[in-house]
């Protein structure tokens, strides 16, 4: 079973951090499909340090959703300390969680994210700071290596491990591979031999047959699920199953999708107030609505609602078009 520091989780199924999805809604959702931990969208160092009203609220987890990993970035030691130490004594996150594989350039310029996979000696100073002023567990997450030149991966993890880190993510593309072409498992198995503290692996995980080939293939403590988890929780609870049985769980029906999707919105509009939710689950909502035949020009009306009877509307019209279809069919 996957430990970091002294938090044990339930399973090897790891929900990956994706910046503007991974609000407390999401994560809480996912939860109760059994992810065994669950991770929050990457937080600001300087947004924690000056109380930025939005960073703040992003700093909220249910309960619920724990054993929790909550994420920060930045590039000065200073503050990611500081931040790392508000988390630490102000949040009930488990496990601070410091990202070195944002390939975004916004990030990139302020020498955060996947600057850092250029360095080892850095991520060793950096993380050994974190490491001596916080309690929780600290663990990173990063890719490879910045292109295929430049893969440290090895020599990056082994300074994390040194550094008192309690684990290591790692995604198995470069920055430069954004999320094109394929994940390098290879790497990801080197990686997992060089070190003694847990490696999660990460990286073109799109099925529950595809998570136990990661763990066979590359021995990696756990797997990290990020795209292929939205709008579809069900792929956390087929694969959680799937490594317990080795049996495939049957695919979620119309109605239980939408309701899943419902549920979904509510808590966002108590999150983050129904204009805003409503806004940010029409991207959402069109993920739900992935293989249900038909559903093209409903995605139009989607990214035109405003409100959640608006959006509830649609939800309910597909479950009733999906009906009839099988009506017919039957």
């Amino acid at each position: 079973m996957l430990k970091i520091g002294n938090i044990e989780m339930k399973n090897q199924v790891v929900l990956a951090p994706m910046a503007g999805i991974c609000n407390s809604a999401f994560r809480l959702t996912v939860k109760e499909f059994g992810a065994g931990l669950v991770c929050a969208e990457m937080i600001s160092d300087k947004g924690i340090v000056s109380k930025n009203a939005k960073t703040m609220n992003m700093l909220y987890i249910d309960e619920r959703e724990k054993p929790l990993s909550l994420q920060i970035f930045g590039g000065v030691k200073e503050t990611l300390v500081e931040a790392a130490r508000f988390v630490d004594r102000n949040t009930n996150a488990d496990i601070i969680d410091i990202n070195m594989g944002c390939p975004v350039n916004k990030i990139i310029k302020c020498e955060a994210g996947a600057r850092w996979l250029l360095e080892p000696n850095k991520i060793y100073d950096m993380v050994s700071s974190v490491v001596e002023a916080v309690d929780k567990p600290v663990t990173v997450k990063m890719r490879i290596g910045w292109d295929e030149e430049h893969i440290f991966a090895v020599e990056n993890a082994q300074a994390v491990e040194r550094a008192g880190g309690a684990a290591v993510s790692m995604h198995g593309r470069t920055r430069v591979q954004m999320y094109e072409g394929d994940a390098n498992w290879d790497i990801l198995r080197q990686v997992k031999q060089s070190i003694n503290i847990p490696l999660i692996g990460n990286g073109d995980v799109k099925t529950p047959q595809g998570a136990k080939r990661m763990l066979e293939e590359t021995g990696v403590d756990g797997v990290m699920i990020g795209r292929a988890a939205l709008g579809n929780p069900w792929m956390i609870y087929q694969t959680v199953k799937y490594l317990e049985t080795g049996k495939l769980i049957d695919e979620p029906s119309v109605l239980e999708k939408m309701d899943v999707c419902k549920l979904h919105l509510d808590r966002l509009i108590a999150l983050k107030g129904e204009n805003v939710a409503v806004r940010e689950m029409r991207k959402h909502a069109a993920w739900y609505l992935k293989g249900i035949h038909g559903t093209g020009k409903i995605r139009n009306a989607i990214n035109e609602c405003h409100t959640r009877a608006e959006l509830v509307a649609i939800l309910d019209f597909i479950v009733e078009n999906a009906e009839v279809k099988e009506m017919q069919a039957g």
